[in-house]
């Protein structure tokens, strides 16, 4: 599945609910999130329209680590 190239910040932020991402905080356009879910984790998503596909990457592939999934299943997870 390729990564979407049209996704917003905002978007992204209610994508990531089912894995039990919350805002914490916001400082400018940043805004950071954290799940308890298999151990605590944060993430900072820019609130920007749209996320850079490389910065999108990133953010992925910082979630599929904490969960130990391939970026492949976080990506079917969330928009497939």
């Amino acid at each position: 599945m390729k990564l979407p190239r049209d996704i917003t910040g905002q978007e992204l932020i209610k994508s990531l609910k089912p894995l039990g991402y919350k805002v914490v905080r916001q400082v400018g356009s940043h805004i950071r999130l954290t799940t308890l879910q298999n151990g605590e984790h944060h993430i900072t998503v820019p609130d920007h329209d749209p996320v850079r596909p490389g910065t999108l990457s990133g953010i992925l592939g910082d979630i599929a680590d904490h969960f130990n999934k391939s970026k492949e299943e976080i990506l079917y997870l969330l928009w497939g």
